[in-house]
């Protein structure tokens, strides 16, 4: 964190006392968790094979971690996605990628959410990590529903093809993704990026399935 981050959370937090965003209670210090709900977050799965590279998530996904993710995702709660991404950060330490790509929304969908949560996560982590971030890497360029509404099988048809990147990349990048499930849309995006030339895609997210 540089020194002007610094400065500003300290500001923030001194005159905004920490409160805890799942049950209220006043938070610790320049956290917006208590101590009780920190100890009930779950815990970081281990690094999971993909292909080349790996997934890392800061937690299995369950409560109340799920809650904060939709809060963030569904209800533009941009700072329960600041701490999560925050919490997460430790579980990326020994992944090196040259830059950081979202995986990008359809135009549509973007549109009506007014923001991508998966560029939120990029921006804090490549700041954090001083990583560039390449949000007009990948385009979404089929329109596709919502994974969460389909069954796992039903998942892999649904984004195949629905990514292409538009521009040069380098050779290890982490794709970045809130909640890793069957991995079929980072699959798809991963096979996108191989095509432009990537030869490692780790992915970064917030939780995972397991």
């Amino acid at each position: 964190m540089n020194l002007v981050d610094r400065i500003c959370k300290r500001l923030n937090y001194g005159i905004f006392p920490p409160i805890c965003r799942l049950c209220g209670n006043p938070g610790l210090p320049e956290w917006d968790l208590c101590l009780l709900c920190h100890r009930a977050l779950p815990c970081r799965p281990p690094p999971k094979l993909f292909g080349e590279g790996l997934v890392l998530a800061g937690f299995d996904y369950g409560n109340p971690v799920d809650g904060l993710i939709r809060h963030f995702k569904f209800q533009a709660q941009l700072g329960a996605g600041r701490l999560l991404a925050r919490l997460c950060e430790p579980a990326f330490d020994d992944s090196r990628p040259m830059a950081l790509v979202p995986v990008p929304l359809h135009i549509r969908r973007l549109r009506q959410r007014g923001f991508n949560q998966s560029l939120e996560l990029a921006r804090y982590w490549g700041r954090r990590r001083g990583l560039p971030v390449l949000p007009s890497a990948l385009v979404r360029h089929r329109d596709t529903a919502m994974q969460s509404t389909l069954t796992s099988p039903e998942r892999e048809p649904n984004v195949r093809g629905a990514f292409r990147a538009v521009m040069p990349l380098p050779r290890h990048v982490a794709l970045i993704d809130d909640v890793f499930t069957t991995g079929a849309t980072c699959r798809a995006a991963r096979e996108a990026l191989f095509a432009a030339g990537v030869q490692q895609v780790d992915v970064w997210c917030l939780a995972r399935v397991t």
